[in-house]
Formats: C-alpha cells, structure tokens, sequence
C-alpha cells in the first residue's frame, strides 16, 4: 500500500471511529470556519461539507486550514468533483450512490470514499470494487434497521454509515448493530441553524449526539 493510500485509510478510520459525520450544506463560505469550530467545540472534529452548493470547494478548503478537523466531500456524483475535492483539501468522500467511475478515480487519487447503496445489487457492486464501508441511504425510507440487519446477512464483511432519517432520536438504535460503524446526520449542523449564526446551538446538539453513542462515557 502507498504512503496515500495509507493516509487515506487511517483518516477513514479516524472519521468512524467518531461513530457520527455531520453532514453540512452550506450556503456561504463564510460559515465554514465557525461551523467547523462549533462541530470541535461540541467534541466531534469532523464534517462532510457536501456538492449540493456552489459553495463546497471554498468551505472545504477553509475548514481544511485546521489540521485538528477531519473534512470529507460528500454527494460526489462525478470524477471532477473527486478532483476538486481532493484539490480543495478533503480527506474522505461519500457519496449518494454506486458510481464505478466515481470510486475508481477516487483510488487513483487515494482518496477513501464511502459509496451510497440501498439494495443488495448495489451492495454486490460495491464489494466486487474492493469497498469494505458504505453509505445506506435514504436510511428512513429504504427501510431503516431492519433492511441493514437483512442486508448484513450474506454481506458479513460489509459495514455501513444509515444516513437520511437519522436523528437524535433514533442514532443509539443504529449504532447498537455491529454492522453499523458509524451515521451520517445533519440535524445538529441544521442550515437554519447555521443561517441564524446559532452556532451555539450546534456545539451544545453535537455534544448531546455524542452522549447519545452507545458505550461512550457519559460527561
């Protein structure tokens, strides 16, 4: 394994380890900086600033300038966009779907990409590309736990990031399953919030998510 591709893996590693990935869509860049010092404030050093927004590139690279936050691109739909984001700074990409072009360009660059799936042909799709971790999404409306324990059965080696429809109340439910090492979730990073300046509120929510991952110690 190269020394990228050693990189790659150890900041995937790092960002599961956190067992919760804001996933942000920001607006203005301006609000990159203090986003992110509220998400390391609240205990949790990491965030998926997504292409949804003319504004991804540019938050990513400022969020990039503090060597403390673990940033990734996420709804990476094309090879450019592998490209921009690894120009702009990201350590990690998710994506909403199974894209080969996406996932091989991804490698090239050694960047370590989470791949969207919801069914068992995508997920034999992502296994035959090598990925071990993948994004099941929309989690709510792709039938939530119950689809991930089915899916794990003949995918034992498979581990999955639930994202869409998961909150604070149903996070410690997901994470109790083996299978599942980590979720993906926006309502502590809530565009209302961070249009408001509120970012009080996402220090004091991130902080609560955390309390709320099973086996963590209680502050």
């Amino acid at each position: 394994m190269t020394a990228t591709l050693r990189a790659g893996a150890a900041a995937l590693s790092e960002v599961l380890r956190l067992h919760i990935i804001p996933v942000v869509v920001l607006d203005d860049p301006a609000d990159a900086v203090p986003l992110s010092e509220a998400l390391y404030a609240g205990g949790l050093p990491v965030a998926e600033v997504t292409f949804r927004t003319g504004a991804a590139v540019e938050s990513i690279a400022a969020m990039a300038q503090n060597p403390n936050m673990l940033v990734g691109a996420g709804t990476i739909i094309h090879p450019d966009q592998v490209d921009a984001a690894a120009a702009a700074g990201a350590r990690f990409l998710v994506s909403p779907g199974i894209s080969l072009a996406v996932i091989r360009r991804a490698r090239e660059i050694g960047l370590p990409i989470i791949p969207g799936i919801a069914t068992a042909t995508e997920l034999m799709a992502a296994v035959n590309e090598d990925i071990t971790v993948v994004k099941f999404f929309p989690a709510g409306t792709s039938g939530g736990l119950p689809a991930i324990k089915a899916l794990a059965g003949p995918f034992p080696q498979m581990e999955f990031v639930p994202t869409g429809g998961v909150g604070a109340g149903n996070l410690a439910e997901y994470l109790s399953m083996p299978a599942v090492v980590a979720v993906g979730g926006s309502w502590m990073v809530a565009p209302s919030l961070v249009a408001e300046g509120d970012f009080a509120s996402v220090t004091r929510l991130t902080r609560e998510a955390l309390e709320a991952v099973p086996g963590r110690p209680k502050s």
